[in-house]
């Protein structure tokens, strides 16, 4: 994929010639295979194989559909056309098969609406009436189904939009339902909230804002009120998400679903596609082009060119339950933009610098970001972010803190603090073995100055955390009472690891580990014993196969007791240097 690295994405060639190249590895099973599915890998998810394998087929749709507008190609087009002929029809032996409650294949449908939308004669009029027929009945399945109350919403809506848009009658009052359910989660200055108060994270832009912007292109004289709305809610939020990329592109690595990796950009793609200048072109593209080379050169590709289940590089330990070999494919959204015109001024908009300023509190994002020009290293400090029953929450919503040169760690198993991985998590156990960290938040406070929260890890524990941000560095104020004997370590920065053991340093009241220009260091400063060098199980980071971090150890007795340290994460300014 050596042509994908050299990528610069700033012409509508470019996005051409990247999306070929990411297709390629899957045209030959497409075109060879008569069958509508695509088997990817041997890995699982929630769902069955044939789910996971009629997502992998159809989930790649959300890039090439656009790109049929830019770059018409008949032989994958009839491909796809015979595929979901027969994926859905009930007489074929291939039959996707009924769609349930809850059911995978509602998500995956949505790529389907998007493809009639942009596509009725190049693509819908190919199929036979009675075929036609077949595809209408069986999305049409999906709209008497039980969902999820949060952006699965949006699912329902594009397909009854495509099916409108084929010639089926629009029942507007199910619309306006789905619409106004939508609209119950909107919490003001253009943020959602994904069915819960607590989950606040890239569903809002690659899901919530994407989709609506979807809807506004094809329904603005149709139903202009509504569109009016999706477009002014987007461009407040885009005023914000600039806030969620540092210099070099990088978007702040948080919360669920990062296997979809640059989908993080797909909003300011949609932005493009529904011709809604959020914030001015160039820096639209700035965002985008850094964006997207970035993440072309890390390692997300496998040895045949598929997009792997991973983040900076192939890794099921991250992965959620519903990611299987297909999943990241939902990273093509962001490749909306080639259905808009050679013409459009997003094309030929020279790129700009994006000011920002180095601290600022996103409060429905329940976000402080905090980001060093000098290093282009960008630090977010949440509270209150949760999302349950999901694969590693704590791990993914309710660190200290996330960085965008150091990423975070999950854990891989439950026993040792190594396998735990607890960087910038204060990690509570009652034998030294089993260890806890802070989720769910009693309460919490957020200004530009400081973040606290309460919070309890054990019934008989109760912890007030208050986290000062200071350029790279954070201090850490911990207030324990306890009523049971508590071991506890406070993680700093993981660093990526390189020789068999760990590069650092162990003092007294501190510790530290560095790796070429990234520095992890903790200090001691109240309230603590031990200073110790950690190197966690494997591929536990999302950035680095391999680490080591920092860490401070006490064992408390029942009571009261004060914690505080001061943690780095550091770049180095010869890093900077480097890039440029």
């Amino acid at each position: 994929m050596g042509k994908l690295q050299d990528n610069s994405f700033r012409t509508r060639q470019e996005y051409q010639e990247a999306l070929t190249e990411m297709i390629q590895p899957l045209r030959a099973s497409i075109l060879e295979s008569n069958l509508p599915e695509l088997n990817l890998g041997s890995s699982g998810a929630v769902y069955d194989r044939k789910r996971a394998d009629m997502e992998a087929l159809v989930r790649p749709l959300w890039g090439i559909a656009p790109y049929w507008r830019a770059c018409k190609d008949d032989e994958l087009r009839d491909a796809y056309v015979s595929k979901l002929m027969s994926g859905t029809n009930p007489k074929s032996n291939h039959y996707w098969g009924e769609i349930e409650d809850y059911d995978q294949y509602i998500v995956e449908s949505a790529a389907i609406a998007l493809t009639l939308l942009l596509h009725k004669e190049y693509f819908w009029e190919q199929l036979p009436k009675q075929n036609q027929q077949y595809v209408s009945d069986w999305l049409s399945l999906a709209l008497v189904k039980k969902i999820p109350k949060n952006n699965w919403t949006f699912f329902k809506v594009l397909i009854r939009l495509a099916l409108y848009h084929c010639g089926e009658p629009l029942k507007r009052e199910e619309l306006i339902q789905e619409l106004q359910l939508i609209d119950s989660m909107y919490i003001g200055d253009g943020w959602y909230v994904d069915g819960k108060t607590t989950q606040r994270d890239y569903y809002i832009p690659f899901a919530f804002h994407y989709y609506g912007l979807i809807y506004a292109t094809f329904m603005k004289e149709e139903d202009p009120e509504w569109s009016h709305r999706f477009i002014e809610r987007a461009t407040l939020f885009a005023q914000d998400f600039v806030y969620y990329f540092d210099e070099d592109g990088e978007a702040l690595p948080f919360g669920r679903s990062q296997t979809y990796r640059f989908a993080q950009g797909a909003f300011l793609s949609a932005l493009v596609f529904a011709d809604v200048e959020a914030i001015p072109w160039g820096a639209v593209k700035t965002l985008l082009s850094s964006h997207l080379n970035t993440w072309m050169n890390h390692d997300i590709f496998t040895f045949d060119g598929r997009l792997s289940v991973g983040y900076h590089y192939e890794n099921l330990v991250m992965a959620e339950g519903y990611n299987a070999p297909g999943s990241p494919y939902w990273a093509l959204k962001t490749f909306l933009l080639l259905a808009v015109k050679e013409e459009h001024p997003f094309w030929s908009a020279v790129p700009v610098y994006i000011q920002r300023k180095e601290q600022m509190l996103i409060e429905k994002g329940s976000m402080l970001f905090v980001r060093n020009v000098n290093s282009s290293h960008l630090l977010g400090y949440p509270a209150g972010l949760m999302v349950e029953n999901q694969a590693h929450a704590q791990a993914k919503y309710s660190k200290f803190v996330y960085s965008s040169k150091f990423g975070f760690s999950v854990p891989k198993a439950g026993v040792s603090y190594e396998e735990g991985a607890f960087d910038n998590m204060l990690a509570v156990s009652r034998d030294g073995e089993y260890f806890r960290v802070k989720g769910q938040v009693l309460d919490y406070h957020m200004t530009k100055e400081c973040v606290s929260y309460r919070w309890a890890p054990f019934e008989e524990v109760l912890i007030q955390t208050e986290i000062y941000p200071f350029g790279q560095w954070h201090l850490r104020v911990h207030e324990i009472d306890t009523a049971i004997p508590l071991e506890i370590r406070e993680g700093g920065f993981s660093v990526p690891l390189s020789g068999r053991k760990p590069n650092g340093e162990i003092g007294e009241t501190w510790s530290k580990a560095s790796e070429g220009n990234l520095l992890s260091q903790i200090v001691a400063v109240e309230g603590y014993e031990q200073s110790l060098l950690i190197q966690p199980e494997a591929n536990t980071s999302l950035f680095f196969q391999r680490t080591s971090l920092p860490c401070l150890k006490k064992a408390l007795s029942v009571g009261k007791h004060r914690l505080i340290c001061l943690v780095g994460g550091v770049v180095s300014a010869q890093e900077k240097e480097r890039r440029e």
